[in-house]
């Protein structure tokens, strides 16, 4: 609003909404429409292809952090490789409504199993690839405050912290 551009926010979680619904209940004197919708990212189909001009997402990073307790279409409740499968549906999704030469980005960090890294925003990245888009650019930010950074401060362990994410930018 604040850019005077028309949006669409796309949540499966209710309560996000209405937080997004709260924070969008201000006056501002330029024309625009913010349209909110509880949605699966993977289903698209109220969209027209070819439609949009810029996609922002942060996907969740499988089931690190879960998003919600019981919502069928809640990613964050999905093992990796059930996680990838549902991003694969989701890239296609964006790919489809997004205009020719517009711009995806999306934000992706990686995780670790066991004490191994599975590097799950590379993997997420192809996703986008194989769906059609070209990879511009790889931004990567530095994390603060995470959840897991208490537990690890002043820990001996034998391997780095991931403290970064990737916001991967790309175009049809």
């Amino acid at each position: 609003m604040l850019l005077a551009r028309n949006a669409i926010g796309i949540d499966i979680n209710n309560n996000a909404l209405e937080i997004a619904k709260r924070n969008l209940d201000f006056k501002f004197e330029k024309q625009c429409g913010c349209y909110l919708k509880r949605g699966d990212a993977a289903d698209l189909s109220f969209m027209k292809d070819n439609s949009i001009d810029m996609i922002c997402t942060h996907p969740p990073y499988a089931d690190i952090i879960k998003y919600s307790q019981d919502i069928v279409e809640d990613m964050s409740l999905l093992s990796v490789d059930e996680f990838m499968i549902r991003m694969n549906n989701v890239a296609m999704e964006a790919y489809r409504i997004i205009k020719p030469g517009k711009v995806c980005a999306f934000m992706m960090g990686d995780i670790r199993r066991k004490g191994n890294v599975i590097p799950l925003g590379f993997m997420t990245m192809n996703c986008f690839r194989n769906a059609g888009f070209t990879l511009k650019e790889i931004i990567i930010k530095e994390q603060h405050n995470c959840r897991g950074t208490k537990y690890w401060t002043g820990k001996k362990r034998s391997f780095l912290l991931l403290a970064h994410e990737y916001i991967f930018v790309m175009t049809k």
